[in-house]
């Protein structure tokens, strides 16, 4: 569809959210929300904020007894303004570093890392 971004939601499975919450907090400096779960699905939701009708997508940190992280093939990337200052947040929050930000030619710059569930995701800058 014209004038639609191919990824309208992402969901990174954790094993421990306040874990995770108090990582992507302190990496990407903004707070998350707690979702409602749908139905009566015995799971926990921390949303990503988000801007109806803004420009990307949103999503969640989700928590399922039956579902694991890590291992996964979901990678999502973070917008950022050069992503080499939120890298440099990874490690003191508990993360890695697997790729520290490399250039992507005309398309800008991103830098590979893991969050303290194991999960990968990407961060991305056009400086």
């Amino acid at each position: 569809m014209a004038g639609y971004n191919p990824v309208h939601w992402f969901e990174i499975y954790v094993d421990d959210i306040n874990r995770a919450r108090k990582f992507y907090e302190t990496v990407l400096g903004y707070s998350m929300n707690e979702m409602a779960t749908p139905g009566d699905m015995d799971m926990k939701m921390l949303g990503f904020p988000g801007v109806e009708d803004g420009m990307g997508t949103s999503g969640a940190l989700v928590q399922m007894e039956h579902v694991k992280a890590g291992g996964n093939s979901t990678l999502v990337y973070f917008g950022c303004k050069d992503c080499s200052v939120e890298q440099g947040r990874v490690e003191a929050a508990g993360g890695k570093i697997q790729q520290p930000k490399f250039s992507i030619g005309e398309y800008g710059f991103c830098a590979i890392c893991n969050d303290t569930e194991g999960n990968y995701f990407g961060l991305y800058s056009m400086e």
